[in-house]
């Protein structure tokens, strides 16, 4: 039996995602209608039999905490546990994380009381289906003191990743980070014959990673200073000679580092095919249960489109679209190619009478296209927020505007007949 425990990491404040990172951490941004993202790192361990997570994190940890009390509760013989580490000062560090290799270092204290031989460091902000037992298995056939996982990429993304140089026997012999393109002719590596006919013959480093625990422990303390795996850490295992293996992933993966990221990988959801299954009896991707009402529609023509639990929806039309709990649509409204995060609570009748306000949620005859509209919002009647990338980026007071996508700051209130990007 592998013992094997894992350490998430959840990343820095996320200003690349802004504004969905405002209020709270990257792993915490929802995700699929009823997700979050640090349900994918968690429901791969579980699927894969890893039953023993910590998350480092250090930003607007509180949603993130909060979510993962409420769902992650194992009985008292199953010894498994999904807890937080958030970035503290001690008597051998005064400082916040300053990269992955850091907050590997000032978490490591935390592990030491585990009965554990491995070390999976995973990211909290990506989209994919691995089974870390298959990389686990692969790592010990080989002896090795880590292993990367690694996926084939082409000449025009290698330029954005760390690229390994694989040999036959699929041992890393150099690493190069984000190469440019005049350095891509020596990076190739072994691939199958599929990926090389889609010209995918570069291997991209995933940020998922599994240390023998003695060689995490003895290259943390020879480089204590290095913050970063990918800059630091991995270039200086490969120039010492330990020996470092690829595992090679060819299935869906991306890493939500961006709003066109974020907004691409719902979307993606909605394909007849989507790459990533959420309709898997196998490799469940679990959240938490809400036991919330099923979601009740009247009148509305869909095409592609997710809808979560607990929603009240009255709309003309929802097109390739990811629709999240508790989401209230008026008559009238119509969305395509959008994610409408949804609501947090109900809003009773009474309540809604008695506030005066605009209701929780998107009133009638809206138009919403290429937007993304986060938790609580009360968008009046009328309203047109249409993104574009022909738009600049802005960021306004109730909306910000990103790679042509608008979104809808969490919690705001949008006017009756406000227009927003594209014809505003």
């Amino acid at each position: 039996m592998i013992k094997m425990i894992c350490l998430i990491l959840g990343g820095g404040a996320g200003s690349r995602l802004y504004p969905l990172t405002a209020h709270r951490s990257k792993p915490a941004v929802p995700i699929g209608g009823k997700y979050r993202l640090i349900d994918i790192p968690i429901s791969n361990c579980l699927n894969s039999g890893v039953r023993r997570m910590f998350v480092a994190t250090q930003y607007n940890s509180a949603s993130l905490n909060a979510h993962i009390k409420n769902t992650y509760n194992f009985d008292m013989f199953s010894h498994g546990f999904v807890d937080i580490l958030a970035a503290e000062q001690t008597p051998s560090s005064d400082q916040w994380f300053q990269g992955t290799a850091d907050a590997v270092r000032q978490s490591m204290h935390h592990l030491a009381n585990h009965d554990f031989d491995f070390l999976l460091i995973l990211s909290g902000d990506q989209l994919y289906q691995m089974n870390f037992e298959a990389m686990a298995a692969e790592h010990v056939q080989k002896d090795a003191a880590l292993t990367i996982a690694t996926i084939p990429v082409t000449g025009r993304d290698a330029t954005g990743f760390g690229i390994m140089k694989v040999n036959e026997g699929g041992l890393i012999e150099s690493f190069v980070e984000k190469p440019s393109l005049e350095q891509l002719d020596e990076w190739q590596s072994p691939v199958s014959e599929k990926m090389r006919n889609e010209g995918k013959v570069y291997l991209a480093s995933m940020g998922i990673y599994i240390f023998r625990r003695n060689i995490i422990e003895q290259l943390l303390a020879e480089n204590p200073t290095s913050t970063d795996f990918g800059n630091e850490i991995i270039p200086y295992a490969i120039s010492k000679g330990f020996k470092v293996g690829s595992f090679s992933f060819d299935g869906y993966w991306t890493d939500i580092g961006t709003i066109r990221s974020f907004f691409d990988a719902n979307i993606a959801l909605t394909d007849d095919m989507p790459r990533f299954n959420l309709f898997d009896n196998k490799r469940v991707t679990y959240t938490r249960p809400r036991l919330l009402a099923p979601s009740k529609i009247s009148g509305t023509w869909f095409n592609q489109a997710i809808i979560a639990e607990g929603c009240l929806i009255n709309a003309k039309k929802i097109e390739r679209s990811v629709i999240g709990i508790r989401s209230r649509i008026g008559e009238g409204t119509e969305i395509s190619n959008a994610i409408i995060m949804g609501n947090d609570s109900y809003e009773t009748l009474d309540e809604i009478k008695s506030s005066g306000r605009q209701p929780m949620g998107i009133g009638a005859h809206c138009n919403i296209r290429n937007a993304i509209v986060d938790k609580d919002c009360r968008i009046g009647d009328n309203v047109s927020i249409h993104g574009s990338i022909a738009l600049q980026d802005t960021d306004a007071e109730t909306y910000a505007i990103r790679d042509g996508i608008v979104v809808v700051k969490k919690g705001v209130y949008i006017p009756p007949g406000t227009r927003i990007g594209l014809g505003a």
